[in-house]
């Protein structure tokens, strides 16, 4: 597609966006003057969907007329709900139903994963990261390293782009997979980086670490709802993720887990708890835990049917749209924005993001300079800044317009 800077032009993409009404599927800040804001942010906070309401609201008048017995008799009953999200949730990262669980937060189910496949011997004990990973996953893993005894120092490898590079190299991570094959115990990387956007060659990266049979997990945090997963395809032993970017569940919403089929079966140690256990025993409280031979046997508790609410109110959208349609858009969006900021004319900012992408464009800003963030906020751009110096924005195809970026694109390109 050849694009220009017009704003008519912004205009005839949204009249072509097959996608263009699910924006008034959602809620949008709105300024003083009564302008929505021009909201870039969905990689940190997603949207409110508008039926979200609805969906809580019918658990609460459930509960309200109910009582315990909503366990049984809600319109949606409470005892099998997180279920309802494992059809949707399967499409979303490419598995089977029974691979994938709603449950607990992301980093508790992080911590959750380790237990069952970090399991160091001799001297397979050490992890492979990126070293610019979400502190979250530097702070869990250096927990589980500790816990078994090791030296962070010592066990814990993290990757790192080339000197004046940002971007870590394929060929890279798999020299340090083949140069640790025989140490390395587990690798756990972000399947899109946080901080530039990167995203990782699951799949290759997969296919090398089980040939020197190291354990692979990833976290979906900037994943999940954003580009096209094959989980069970790639042969991924473990992924975790939040709801609350792209899935947009709400703050602190209840997360989720893919665990592969392969290992449902292996009694795998893990902590246990009673929602876990095998379905037509567990009223009967037996002294043995009977894990549930899927996903569900690592859950720990009964899950906040509140919050699953709201995730099953967003699901029901992807549902509606599919990854697909929504990839296809982004990679629309992205490339868009991308075009106009390379007409910006100005030694300022730099996109440090790969074309290989999601919907996040990282932009890294000369000398550090947060003046700039500040000013596009202050003429109502809704983004997210990260030290020492990038600008995140997140054209997200679910509810972001072209007419958005063109706008986002004006206000950077008059300030600068």
């Amino acid at each position: 597609m050849i694009y220009n800077t017009s704003i008519d032009f912004a205009k005839k993409l949204d009249e072509n966006d097959p996608l263009v009404s699910f924006q008034e599927k959602f809620h949008f800040p709105v300024r003083e003057n009564g302008e929505k804001h021009i909201y870039l942010c969905g990689n940190s906070l997603g949207l409110q969907a508008k039926k979200t309401e609805d969906f809580v609201k019918q658990e609460l008048d459930d509960w309200k007329e109910l009582g315990v017995e909503g366990h049984f008799h809600a319109r949606k009953p409470w005892l099998p709900y997180h279920e309802f999200l494992s059809e949707s949730y399967s499409k979303i990262v490419g598995s089977k139903p029974s691979e994938v669980v709603a449950m607990n937060t992301l980093s508790v189910n992080l911590h959750l994963m380790m237990v069952s496949f970090y399991r160091p011997e001799n001297r397979r004990n050490k992890i492979i990261i990126e070293a610019d990973a979400f502190p979250s996953d530097i702070y869990a893993v250096e927990s589980h390293l500790s816990h078994h005894g090791l030296d962070p120092a010592e066990s814990l490898i993290k990757l790192k782009p080339r000197d004046g590079e940002v971007i870590i190299r394929s060929e890279d991570i798999i020299k340090v997979i083949e140069e640790n094959s025989e140490t390395a115990s587990l690798i756990m990387l972000g399947g899109v980086n946080y901080y530039t956007g990167q995203v990782f060659d699951m799949k290759l990266i997969t296919h090398e670490a089980h040939k020197h049979n190291i354990v692979v997990g990833f976290d979906l945090a900037h994943a999940v709802g954003n580009i096209e997963l094959f989980l069970n395809e790639w042969g991924v032993d473990f992924a975790v993720w939040c709801s609350y970017k792209y899935l947009n569940s709400g703050p602190g919403s209840v997360a989720g887990v893919f665990i592969h089929e392969k290992h449902h079966n292996n009694n795998l140690e893990r902590f246990a708890g009673w929602w876990g256990h095998d379905k037509e025993s567990r009223f009967k409280m037996p002294d043995k835990f009977i894990p549930i031979n899927t996903a569900e046997g690592w859950q720990l508790s009964n899950p906040p049917i509140l919050s699953l609410a709201a995730v099953r109110a967003s699901l029901s959208i992807f549902d509606e749209v599919g990854m697909r349609a929504l990839i296809q858009k982004s990679k629309i969006l992205t490339s868009y924005l991308d075009y106009l900021l390379s007409q910006i004319e100005t030694d300022r900012i730099n996109i440090i993001t790969p074309d290989d992408r999601g919907c996040q464009i990282s932009i890294s800003v000369k000398n550090g300079n947060k003046d700039l963030f500040n000013k596009i906020t202050e003429r109502g751009v809704i983004a997210d800044w990260r030290e020492p110096d990038v600008i995140r924005v997140a054209p997200v195809p679910l509810y972001n317009s072209y007419l958005d970026v063109y706008k986002f694109y004006k206000i950077l390109e008059d300030i600068l």
